[in-house]
């Protein structure tokens, strides 16, 4: 997996203080996308043992709510092993933190994935340019929901979470 930067302190990606994982490879190229640069799933640098110490400290620290992934698309095929391993070390060291995932994918679509059942918090679907709503809290077009994963498994329908 390739990643183009941990972001520390971030206050805009979820809930909190968090640190931030963008990683590269996006195959959804929405129409003005924050982030064009992240597409190219070859960008960025490798996501190495040195990246990796360097997002576990930033997230240990007391004040760090949790962390988020972004990118790019961490749900793209090429990240999907790299990211949920992540996860899990986070669930195992660091059972405290919130995990946050923004992805292109559907809920529909990758519900069933065992490992989406570690994420608290899910921002999904596409950008969409026609329905761009800067008043929505942590996603950019009014057809993305912010989800609660745990609560939408329980349930077996969607539950968005509470800002």
């Amino acid at each position: 997996m390739n990643y183009h930067n941990i972001t520390k302190d971030d206050m805009l990606n979820g809930d909190g203080l968090r640190t931030v994982l963008w990683v590269a490879g996006c195959t959804h190229h929405c129409q003005n996308c924050q982030n064009p640069i992240t597409w190219d799933v070859t960008g960025g640098l490798p996501f190495d043992k040195a990246a990796e110490d360097e997002l576990f400290e930033a997230l240990s620290k007391p004040h760090c709510s949790g962390i988020t992934f972004s990118g790019g698309d961490p749900l793209h095929p090429f990240n999907r092993e790299e990211v949920f391993r992540l996860i899990k070390r986070i669930r195992q060291e660091l059972p405290q933190k919130t995990i946050w995932l923004y992805t292109g994918f559907l809920w529909e679509e990758i519900k069933d994935i065992p490992e989406i059942a570690d994420i608290d918090v899910l921002c999904e679907g596409k950008f969409v340019q026609d329905l761009a709503d800067t008043k929505i809290h942590w996603v950019g077009s009014s057809n993305q929901r912010v989800m609660d994963v745990k609560k939408s498994l329980e349930t077996n329908s969607i539950v968005l979470h509470e800002a």
